[in-house]
């Protein structure tokens, strides 16, 4: 049986820490940012990397695993 292949929007999106754990970037950065909906606190922290949720996270590495 051939080796699985790694999701290449997972990899792209995902980042993988040393301890195992997956980030990935705040959501709703794309575009509407001049408007007055979002502080510029919160726009400032979309860019941050988040833990994933340890659920999803568990998914996600299935994907990963290359």
């Amino acid at each position: 049986m051939p080796k699985m292949k790694s999701h290449s929007g997972a990899k792209k999106r995902l980042k993988v820490t040393a301890s195992g754990k997956l980030l990935r970037k705040g959501v709703g950065k794309r575009h509407n940012l001049n408007d007055h909906k979002k502080t510029k606190k919160q726009k400032r922290h979309l860019g941050y990397f988040v833990p994933l949720h340890p659920k999803e996270a568990r998914n996600m590495k299935i994907l990963l695993a290359s």
